[in-house]
């Protein structure tokens, strides 16, 4: 999670759909062409093993959009194949922090 966080604020995009699952992986990224973010921050909230290749990751990513300070909660599955991890999707928790 740490690195895909990195991978953002750097615009990596490669990385990034290097780490994401082939099954829901987007063919492609453009962020260097989307609205300016800053990142600020990552927090990781909480990380659940659900068995040998399967995870939870919540966490909370702060960043600014046209001056405007934001926070993305997130609970991400990952999966593990190979030896590797690869990010499947997330959803955001109802409740606001």
């Amino acid at each position: 999670m740490r690195s895909r966080y990195s991978a953002y604020v750097f615009a990596l995009e490669s990385y990034l759909l290097t780490t994401w699952h082939n099954s829901t992986r987007p063919p492609r990224l453009d962020l260097k062409n989307e609205e300016k973010v800053q990142w600020l921050g990552l927090e990781i909230k909480r990380y659940q093993l659900l068995g040998p290749d399967r995870a939870l990751v919540e966490f909370v990513a702060r960043h600014k959009t046209a001056g405007r300070a934001q926070r993305m909660h997130e609970v991400s599955r990952f999966v593990c194949e190979n030896g590797r991890w690869y990010y499947v999707d997330g959803e955001f928790p109802s409740k606001s922090l």
